[in-house]
């Protein structure tokens, strides 16, 4: 009796997951972006700062839950990486594809996760040096950090975790440290 109740489950289980793929191939497309509209709209954002008139006239800058920017940034780089890995899945179960082809989207796909294990990676590293909060962003040769620090930034500073994202991700030929104020 117990090996027909496995049965039962196992058989309820897997029709759980035709009915999902079924499901998720007969879905309309997802809005497709790529990752330097995401950068464009982190610039657009400004990272969570607004700006607005005072009585007087003048501008006045403040910060509005940096924290909150950071983590909906990183929220749309995981969305859309998961979209990109959803994607090459899709291409690599395809039977249309010669094993040269499909060994090019497999390689494409661990590239994909080591691109984004070395994020947090360098995350977790830059945070150990004394920083409140670290975005790291990564898109081919060009990668982007962003720092959220109390201390005031320096060049010295600048340049160590230049070292270290050059030392994590070696094919990146520009890396731009950018520095924002924590609360």
């Amino acid at each position: 009796m117990l090996l027909k109740k496995q049965t039962v489950w196992l058989l309820t289980m897997l029709s759980l997951v035709v009915v999902l793929s079924v499901y998720y191939i007969t879905s309309p497309e997802l809005k497709n972006s790529d990752l330097a509209a995401v950068q464009q709209n982190a610039k657009d954002q400004n990272l969570g700062k607004t700006k607005t008139e005072a009585k007087d006239g003048k501008t006045v800058v403040s910060s509005l839950a940096g924290d909150v920017a950071f983590e909906e940034l990183r929220m749309k780089l995981e969305d859309l990486r998961s979209e990109q890995q959803e994607d090459l899945t899709t291409q690599l179960a395809s039977t249309d594809l010669s094993p040269d082809e499909k060994s090019k989207v497999k390689d494409q796909m661990d590239k994909l996760n080591q691109i984004a294990q070395s994020e947090q990676l360098l995350e977790t590293f830059i945070k150990t040096m004394g920083y409140d909060d670290v975005l790291v962003r990564a898109d081919g040769e060009k990668v982007i950090v962003t720092v959220k620090a109390k201390k005031k930034p320096s060049a010295s500073d600048a340049n160590k975790i230049m070292l270290e994202v050059k030392k994590e991700i070696d094919e990146t030929n520009y890396v731009a440290v950018e520095y924002q104020p924590a609360k």
